[in-house]
């Protein structure tokens, strides 16, 4: 009979709001590699090849030099509990660290909300989930 209990509370719970505070950037960890200069090179080559119109439409034109490409892709994966973000592998990562939130945005995505926390230098921090979302201060609230 407990088992029974406790699965019920668990299945009541997760209908529930929950509230999602960004992270600290001295909390997020590296969880992805940084692309070595061969890499960048055969991306470069790749990405920006004969297809390059098909990807270059957001008007950034990053494929008419390759230190233009290095800036839009030399990235990295870091992770900080339910929020990811693709980081700059050529900021020091004491910088990083120390970037403070600057905003907090919520939209959606067809079935999916991104809360987005922005923070000092461009940086973001990315949750996806399938709850609705609002915002509440610089927390977001998701759920029924």
């Amino acid at each position: 009979m407990p088992r029974i209990t406790l699965a019920l509370v668990f299945a009541a719970g997760s209908a529930a709001a929950a509230d999602f505070s960004c992270p600290s950037m001295a909390d997020i960890v590296q969880v992805g590699s940084c692309p070595t200069e061969s890499e960048m090179k055969w991306g470069f080559s790749g990405y920006c090849s004969d297809n390059a119109r098909m990807y270059d439409k957001d008007g950034k034109d990053i494929c008419t030099d390759i230190e233009r490409y290095k800036e839009a892709k030399n990235v990295s994966l870091w992770e900080a509990g339910p929020f990811q973000g693709y980081l700059s592998c050529t900021a020091p990562q004491d910088s990083l660290k120390a970037a403070k939130l600057d905003d907090v945005g919520i939209g959606k995505a067809g079935a999916i909300t991104r809360v987005v926390c922005r923070y000092e230098g461009g940086h973001e921090m990315v949750m996806r989930t399938r709850a609705p979302c609002t915002r509440q201060g610089d927390k977001a609230v998701c759920g029924d």
